[in-house]
């Protein structure tokens, strides 16, 4: 890490993809990304301050930071003193499974995941579900006990959130600027791990370099890059949880080695990719 004050343990369920951390940052400023799974934050001292959906806030002691997936935002300290947190990560599957298992789901078994439409919240009956959840994740809670944490977690996020896109997009949706951010992220998805220049990301896109960055960080909140470096660091990941070396993880992925992959795996977790493996093989 950064500051020699900056301190950091991780956590991972290892049936599921259900993740905690808890964190101590002073110095550490989080690069914009985004994470595959809802995160949630609760902030125990001091204060962090991230941009996420255009605007900024302010998360302090007591309050829950809900990010729905693929939620673009950054974040660093908001108070001389650092802020210290816990986070749980909570996959969509998951969540979906547990709606699913509650009898949630429209009669053709369809279940719509719930989305928050702002990014803190003050909320004592989800900051103590999610409580009592990374309590279970990080002190060996048996599985059933796991379960009915994850449950209760899962029923709070319901009651607080909606089904309702939390925001709408800035661009016409179906629109042609829309269409050609959507062509050049189906391009970033088929091959993260290539070296793209950006002149032929935009003729596969269909628009001029500049229409396309703009477009894209209006649809997605994050430039072409950072989304490819972002898909890079997820593949990362589950070669990791795979049992890859974080060597062979790094050439796979398509980072230039080993501590290209370690950089920006702290700047975008807050961990190392060996706290990572330790935390999948514990």
């Amino acid at each position: 890490m950064e500051g020699v004050s900056d301190w950091v343990s991780y956590w991972r369920d290892a049936q599921r993809p259900v993740e905690a951390m808890r964190a101590h940052f002073e110095e550490h400023v989080f690069h914009r990304h985004s994470h595959d799974a809802y995160s949630f934050g609760l902030t125990e001292t001091g204060a962090q301050r991230f941009v996420c959906r255009g605007g900024t806030h302010t998360s302090a002691a007591g309050l829950v930071m809900a990010f729905n997936p693929d939620d673009p935002h950054d974040g660093e300290s908001a108070a001389e003193l650092g802020f210290t947190y816990r986070m749980v990560h909570i996959g969509p599957d998951v969540v979906r499974d547990v709606l699913a298992d509650a009898g949630a789901g429209a009669p053709d078994g369809a279940v719509a995941l719930p989305l928050f439409a702002d990014p803190v919240h003050r909320d004592p009956p989800l900051w103590r579900a999610l409580l009592r959840l990374h309590a279970a994740l990080t002190e060996g809670a048996g599985p059933l006990v796991r379960d009915e944490r994850l449950t209760a977690a899962v029923t709070a996020m319901v009651h607080r959130a909606s089904t309702a896109p939390p925001r709408a997009r800035t661009l016409r949706p179906g629109g042609p600027q829309a269409g050609a951010a959507r062509r050049a992220r189906a391009v970033l998805r088929e091959r993260f791990a290539e070296e793209i220049p950006a002149a032929e990301l935009a003729a596969a896109a269909g628009c001029s370099r500049y229409a396309l960055y703009r477009a894209f960080r209006t649809e997605y909140g994050m430039s072409p890059s950072d989304l490819q470096r972002l898909l890079r660091l997820r593949d990362a990941r589950h070669r990791l949880t795979a049992g890859e070396s974080a060597a062979g993880a790094a050439a796979a992925s398509g980072f230039a080695d080993q501590s290209h992959l370690h950089r920006w795996f702290v700047r975008t977790y807050g961990i190392t990719p060996g706290e990572f493996t330790h935390a999948v093989r514990r």
